[in-house]
C-alpha cells in the first residue's frame, strides 16, 4: 500500500510544479543536453531510468537477477550494472538505454569501479572471494583475482596505482596490484569490513570495520621521486567512532571523511591529515549512506530508519534540516549541476528528488522493487 501512495504522490507532483519552478530553480539546458539517473532495483531484475532534464521516468530496462551495484563510465556513455544473482554485468548504453552486453564474472558479484580514464572496471565477487578484472572497451574479462572471505567493495585509487578491497566476511582489507594483477598486501583486524574510500591523491584508503565501531586507516604504497622516498603500504591507525560505521563519504577536497554509524543513529567526522576523528554527532535514524556536496560545505545524510535525508552543516557543524523522503532511503546521488539531490528508497520503490537550495523534497518518481542503487551520467549527443 505504501508504495501505491507514493506512486500516486509522484504522479500528481509531476503534473503540478514542474513547469511553474523550471524557470528559476532549474539549469538552462541545452537542446542536445540529457541526463539521467539509472537506478538498479534489486528486486525486480531491472534498472530504471530517470529523465533529470524533463523529471520523468524515461523507462525500465531489464538486466540480470538481483542488480545491486552500478559505476557510470567517465569516458564513455555507458553504465555498468552488477548482477549479483546470474553472476554477470550489463553495460546500458546510455545514449539509447538499451544493453550493449552482459559479460559473466564470478559468483555473487556485488561492487564496481572504473578506473579515471574508463579502461578498466573491477568487480568484487563476493561468493568467490576474488574480483573480477575487466577490459571494457573490448568487452571482456583479463583476469580474476583471489582476495579475502566475502570481498564487497573494490575501489580502484584516483591515480590507477592500487585496488582496495573490503572484506567482509574475511574483517580484512586487500590491497591488489593493478599491474602483476595479484594481492601485494593484507591487513587483518577490520571486523565487518564494508566501504572504502580514498584520498584524491591517491595516499591514504580509509575502510569501515562495520561489524565494530572502528575506521582502518591506510597508507598506501608510493614510489621514489624527487625528494620523497619510497614507501610500502601500511596500517597507520584504527580510529574509533559510532557503532556499526557502514559508510564513509569523502569530502571532494579530501580533507575529511564522514562515518555513517548505523547502529549510533550518528555521523563520525574524521580529519584525513592527522587522522583523528574531530567529533561524533546525532544525525537521525539508522543513516546508511553519505554525500558530500561539492563546494564541500554540506553533508547529505540518507536516515534509513526515519524516513528522512539530514543536511549537515560542515562548516557550521550542526544539522540543519532534515528532509521528508519516501520509506527507506538508501543510496544517493547528485544531479551534475548539484540543483537536485536523489534518494533511492529501497522500502518504497522510488526516488526521492530533494531541491538543494530549498533544503526540500521536490517530488517522487516510480523506480521498482527495492532500489539498491543510484549513478547519474550526463552528456551531448552528436548532431
Amino acid at each position: 500500500m505504501r508504495t501505491l501512495v507514493t506512486r500516486g504522490l509522484a504522479l500528481l507532483l509531476v503534473a503540478g510544479p514542474i513547469s511553474s519552478c523550471r524557470k528559476h530553480d532549474f539549469p538552462d539546458y541545452p537542446a542536445r543536453y540529457r541526463e539521467f539517473a539509472y537506478v538498479s532495483n534489486s528486486g525486480g531484475n531491472t534498472v530504471a531510468v530517470l529523465d533529470l532534464v524533463n523529471i520523468r521516468v524515461d523507462r525500465t530496462v531489464r538486466v540480470g537477477i538481483h542488480p545491486t551495484g552500478l559505476a557510470a563510465s567517465p569516458t564513455r556513455n555507458e553504465i555498468y550494472v552488477v548482477n549479483s544473482g546470474s553472476n554477470s554485468v550489463s553495460i546500458i548504453n546510455a545514449e539509447n538505454n538499451t544493453v550493449a552486453a552482459t559479460l559473466a564474472v564470478q559468483r555473487a558479484p556485488y561492487f564496481i569501479s572504473v578506473d579515471e580514464r574508463g579502461e578498466r572496471g573491477y568487480v568484487a565477487n563476493s561468493g568467490s572471494n576474488s574480483i573480477s578484472v575487466v577490459d571494457l572497451p573490448r568487452r571482456r574479462v583479463i583476469a580474476t583475482v583471489g582476495v579475502g572471505e566475502q570481498p564487497g567493495v573494490a575501489r580502484v585509487t584516483p591515480d590507477g596505482a592500487a585496488i582496495v578491497v573490503s572484506n567482509r566476511r574475511g574483517n580484512s582489507v586487500s590491497i591488489v596490484d593493478p599491474v602483476a594483477l595479484r594481492v601485494r598486501s593484507v591487513f587483518p583486524g577490520c571486523p565487518g569490513a564494508t566501504d572504502i574510500a580514498i584520498l584524491p591523491d591517491s595516499s591514504k584508503a580509509f575502510a569501515a570495520c562495520s561489524g565494530g565501531h572502528q575506521v582502518m586507516v591506510l597508507g598506501l604504497q608510493r614510489a621514489a621521486h624527487g625528494n620523497i622516498s619510497a614507501g610500502a603500504d601500511r596500517e597507520i591507525a584504527l580510529l574509533d567512532v559510532g557503532q556499526t560505521p557502514v559508510s564513509l563519504a569523502l569530502k571532494p577536497d579530501g580533507g575529511e571523511i564522514f562515518a555513517c554509524n548505523f547502529d549510533s543513529n550518528t555521523i563520525s567526522e574524521i580529519e584525513t591529515g592527522p587522522n583523528e576523528v574531530a567529533g561524533t554527532y546525532p544525525v537521525g535514524g539508522h543513516p546508511s549512506h553519505g554525500l558530500v556536496s561539492r563546494d564541500n560545505s554540506l553533508l547529505y545524510v540518507s536516515n534509513f530508519g526515519s524516513d528522512s535525508v539530514a543536511v549537515y552543516g560542515i562548516d557550521d557543524g550542526r544539522l540543519l534540516v532534515s528532509m521528508q523522503t519516501g520509506h527507506a532511503p538508501d543510496a544517493l546521488a547528485l544531479s551534475a549541476s548539484g540543483h537536485l539531490l536523489l534518494a533511492a528508497d529501497s522500502g518504497s520503490g522510488d526516488v526521492a528528488l530533494l531541491r538543494t537550495r530549498l533544503q526540500a523534497m521536490f517530488t517522487l518518481l516510480p523506480s521498482g522493487n527495492a532500489p539498491s542503487d543510484i549513478v547519474v551520467k550526463a552528456f551531448e549527443v552528436k548532431r
